[in-house]
């Protein structure tokens, strides 16, 4: 396969994984992540397969997390291994007001009978001054639904 397809792929698998997390879809994460997945936390806890999977299933909270997206993606092709590094900002209401932050991360996939699986995503906390402008977005979702647009649109009911 060559990078650019495999760069495709890639882009189109880091959409579908954070789709999967904003709708909770557990089937459709299944199957893009390795026998042997590992999650790291940004507080470094380490979770196998089983247990991230189950987690997943509620994971997200459209009535806690009310804004979600993720911007600065960038994709590197390693032969066979696919990195896909991106930052995502999260608007969590807590005790009626809003609380913003962005976590980066990096899932990392192999290329194994022809479709890429992902074997490892680690997360890992942001500081303020390295935040990623909103030029960067590429996707976003308010309340756990998908929008094109968001301007002047309160968050908080």
């Amino acid at each position: 396969m060559d990078k650019s397809e495999a760069t495709r792929q890639l882009r189109a698998l880091n959409a579908r994984f954070i789709h999967n997390f904003v709708t909770n879809d557990v089937p459709s994460h299944d199957a893009i992540t390795h026998a042997d997945f590992t999650y790291v936390s940004s507080e470094g806890v380490r979770r196998g397969r089983n247990e991230y999977l189950r987690r997943w299933a509620t994971g997200f909270d459209p009535d806690v997390i009310i804004y979600w997206d993720y911007r600065d993606e960038h994709i590197g092709v390693f032969g066979n291994i696919g990195l896909v590094w991106s930052v995502n900002k999260h608007v969590i209401v807590e005790a009626g007001k809003e609380v913003i932050g962005m976590t980066g991360y990096t899932d990392t996939y192999l290329l194994e009978d022809g479709a890429w699986k992902c074997i490892q995503a680690q997360l890992v906390p942001m500081a303020p001054d390295n935040y990623p402008s909103d030029a960067t977005i590429v996707r976003r979702y308010i309340r756990g639904v998908k929008y094109e647009s968001i301007e002047s649109l309160n968050l908080v009911p």
